[in-house]
């Protein structure tokens, strides 16, 4: 039998069970439930990936605890690790089989989980709920093509404004905060070079982006219009931070900040840099040709996914466990010990969520942000350089220049033939490159990558990637994902990545003689 068949008939049953898990009346120690009996008891063994953080792993066994009592005859024996939500889908998609039934990850992951048939979609009476119960922005995040496919678990990964009370006298515009951070000699750090807070500039003028994909998870195209008049209105708006004396793109760096754009992960720095003057809010406007314009962005998530299972009684179970652990109670409770923000609309209107500075400046600023969808990866390349460009132009016509050539940057992307859309490349700062050049790599023989020859000089680092893009790339040691390889010896080399046995990976320089 295919696999597709084997998971369209778990799907199957796994409806029919949470329908007859539904239909019963609910055990909670009432007269009247005496003969019933819950059709998914059992002893199940579970493996589970949360995230690493200290305390996470005590809280989400209490929890399932919690799910067994609700759940009189279910019995779980978890095995939960910590690993980070951001590798979380890289490790999944390397090696399905081996994944853990439940894990965390980060939303844009989510359409390689699908290509690589990683997820159990939830059933219809699931889906329902979940999109019911969870904000829009986090149900579109955990969907593919109008399909869901994971259990929303936070609507926090999203940035605003962080500044000082004692400097910044009008928090809502944005030259007033540059005027008065340059008055005062203090930085204003936003990370225009980076592609997820670029966008800010272009959805406040009305520009979109967004990928289009088909059922597999594959993108298929592009619906953008950054290349147009409300794009270059964001580029000149832009132009006015980036070219001011108080600008500064590391924006997880406090020194000397007066106003800083970050989100709720940098809360506690925020709080020491800035004591007593501390001050959060939406994101500023700013004014180009007469006309204001409320910086957008980007919200982003957490999400929960339940890995195909061959067992339909344990897929029921994990279902029901993977809407446990996001409902509203358990998101509570982490936003309690965490402070992550919920994606369960009521557990987001609780007094104690309001309550929260950070997370109050998100939800101001989520009114004017767009939901991050799935994005191709060669995207974040092609759009970090917006920054610089806006930075140093020295007019209209350069900044449209800039515009041009990102719009073109991306046709020539779609237009790459399936062939080199999975060829592998070299990319870093090497041969007098500065990450913006991709060198070719052949394969010969199969599962053995060799690059062209390339100048090299000590210090310098780079990367292979697949596609032009980051969603497949490696690094130091072989690792997928993983840090930079600094070259240590100047010369001219060919890299060669080999793919050998039980997934593992070698790259090595070949000298050039």
């Amino acid at each position: 039998m295919k696999m597709s068949k084997i998971l369209s008939l778990v799907l199957v049953l796994v409806m029919l069970f949470s329908c007859l898990v539904a239909c019963k009346k609910p055990d909670n120690g009432n007269e009247g439930n005496e003969g019933n009996e819950n059709a998914l008891a059992g002893t199940y063994n579970i493996t589970m990936w949360v995230s690493e953080k200290e305390g996470v792993k005590e809280q989400f066994l209490a929890q399932i605890d919690a799910f067994e009592l609700a759940n009189p005859g279910i019995t779980i024996n978890a095995s939960i690790e910590g690993v980070t939500e951001a590798d979380a889908g890289s490790k999944v998609v390397a090696d399905v089989a081996s994944a853990p039934d439940i894990y965390c990850f980060a939303q844009d992951q989510l359409a390689r989980l699908v290509q690589a048939a990683a997820l159990l979609a939830p059933g219809k009476a699931a889906t329902e709920n979940i999109k019911a119960s969870n904000d829009a922005g986090s149900v579109a995040a955990a969907s593919v093509a109008g399909t869901l496919y994971a259990y929303p678990m936070t609507s926090d990964n999203g940035y605003y404004l962080y500044y000082d009370k004692s400097i910044v006298t009008n928090p809502d515009s944005l030259e007033q905060i540059i005027a008065d951070c340059e008055k005062a000699g203090v930085k204003f750090r936003f990370a225009l070079e980076n592609a997820w807070y670029t966008a800010s500039f272009f959805f406040a003028t009305g520009c979109t982006s967004t990928w289009l994909m088909n059922e597999a998870g594959e993108f298929i195209g592009i619906e953008d219009d950054f290349n147009s008049d409300k794009g270059l209105a964001a580029m000149k708006g832009m132009q006015k931070l980036a070219q001011s004396s108080c600008y500064d793109s590391d924006a997880d760096q406090f020194t000397d900040a007066g106003a800083i754009v970050t989100g709720i992960w940098n809360a506690g720095a925020a709080a020491d840099h800035f004591g007593a003057n501390l001050g959060a809010t939406d994101l500023p406007s700013f004014t180009v040709d007469g006309q204001s314009y409320h910086l957008g962005s980007y919200s982003g998530n957490k999400l929960m996914g339940v890995k195909p299972q061959g067992d339909a009684k344990k897929a029921a179970v994990l279902s029901l466990l993977a809407q446990y652990l996001t409902g509203e109670e358990c998101q509570k409770q982490r936003f309690e010990s965490f402070e992550w923000g919920p994606s369960n609309k009521n557990a987001q209107a609780s007094e104690a969520v309001q309550a929260n500075v950070s997370l109050a400046a998100l939800a101001a600023q989520n009114a004017y942000a767009t939901p991050q969808g799935q994005i191709g990866g060669a995207w974040w390349d092609i759009a970090k350089v917006l920054g610089a460009d806006a930075k140093n132009a020295a007019d209209d016509a350069a900044l449209q220049t800039a515009l041009n050539k990102y719009d073109e940057s991306i046709g020539a992307w779609l237009d790459i033939p399936p062939e080199k859309r999975y060829a592998w490349t070299v990319i870093g700062s090497v041969g007098n490159t500065k990450w913006d050049v991709d060198f070719s790599m052949t394969e010969e023989p199969a599962g053995t990558w060799t690059s062209v020859e390339i100048e090299m000089a000590a210090g310098q680092e780079f990367k292979v990637r697949q596609g032009l893009s980051w969603d497949n790339n490696y690094g130091a040691n072989g690792e997928k994902g993983g840090a930079n390889i600094v070259v240590e010896t100047a010369g001219t080399y060919k890299v060669q990545l080999v793919f050998g046995e039980n997934d593992s990976v070698t790259i090595t320089l070949i000298p050039v003689a």
